[in-house]
């Protein structure tokens, strides 16, 4: 067994407005640093396209037909201040969804370990009919339901670690009481969702606000508390992890302190409580990160314990 790496050329090609945070290069960051030798156990694949009866689980046709009117020929179209769209973006934006219902296929036949899917833009802003925080469809989310719908599992969690809430994820899964959402955030942060106090229609979400430049010591409580205890009680038989790599010390879009050993411990922990639970089925994405080296860095910790556990 061992750990299954998705991502596709065509991530590169979903262009940003210069300056953008959300830009092709972290793409190349990330494939220069697990072109290293230690990563050359990883099963490498094309993430394939996303299949438009796994986007209806979460996102309706009118949305999908909206993105496919305004995605332009040229240039850029604004969805938001944040969220813009090239000519490049709906066919990244399938790469991602189907790269991660992709690895959910994988793990569940038993064919590797865990994945993690490489592939931008993010998912976990995306809500039911609206594109924002750089994020068309619901990775995420959609990976879950695949699992519920495809496959007839009971119960998925979906884990949450970027420094922004992932609302989207929250609101694709509100009402889904086979799914539990778990997410630690920065807060006060965009999109300013993520208050203890939101807890879903079936008690299915749990949100851990994080102060501004607190660290892993108290993300560490804060999983250790009130997360991983929660996940282990829930009994999944699949975790999902949206893995944002922005709660980093260097990172220029928030003020969280964590280290590149705070990713690694967290994914450690991630993995320890889906041994216990789900026979270590542990399927990640990834979210935010927008500075380069840290990113890269984060990326290959989360990585090397994926695969450090799988093998």
């Amino acid at each position: 067994m061992t750990t299954l790496y998705l991502s596709h050329l065509d991530c590169l090609n979903h262009v940003t407005p210069s300056g953008h945070p959300e830009r092709a290069v972290r793409i190349e960051a990330i494939t220069a640093a697990i072109a290293d030798e230690r990563f050359a156990s990883l099963v490498r694949q094309d993430a394939p396209l996303v299949e438009d009866a796994d986007i209806l689980r979460c996102h309706p046709q009118k949305y999908l037909d909206r993105l496919s009117r305004v995605e332009p020929e040229g240039g850029w179209k604004q969805l938001d201040p944040d969220t813009h769209m090239s000519d490049g973006t709906l066919l990244a934006a399938r790469r991602g969804a189907g790269g991660c219902c992709a690895a959910v296929d994988a793990v569940l036949a038993g064919e590797v370990a865990n994945a993690f899917v490489g592939c931008r833009p993010p998912g976990h802003h995306a809500e039911t009919e609206t594109a924002m925080g750089f994020c068309l469809f619901g990775n995420a989310a959609i990976a879950a339901k695949r699992a519920l719908d495809h496959h007839g599992l009971s119960r998925v969690a979906v884990l949450d670690f970027d420094v922004h809430h992932g609302n989207g994820t929250q609101d694709l899964l509100w009402d889904e009481p086979r799914t539990l959402f778990c997410s630690s955030h920065q807060m006060p942060l965009f999109p300013g969702t993520g208050a203890e106090s939101e807890t879903g229609a079936h008690r299915n979400v749990i949100n851990v606000p994080l102060r501004p430049l607190t660290g892993g010591a108290e993300m560490r409580r804060a999983w250790e508390g009130a997360i991983l205890p929660a996940v282990a009680r829930f009994e999944p038989e699949l975790i999902i992890v949206s893995a944002g790599f922005d709660a980093h010390a260097a990172d220029p879009l928030a003020q969280l302190n964590w280290t590149v050993e705070d990713f690694a411990w967290l994914t450690g922990r991630i993995c320890d409580v889906a041994d216990d639970v789900c026979g270590g089925h542990v399927v990640s994405t990834l979210e935010g990160g927008y500075d380069l080296d840290a990113l890269a860095a984060g990326v290959a910790a989360h990585v090397t314990v994926l695969m450090e556990r799988g093998g």
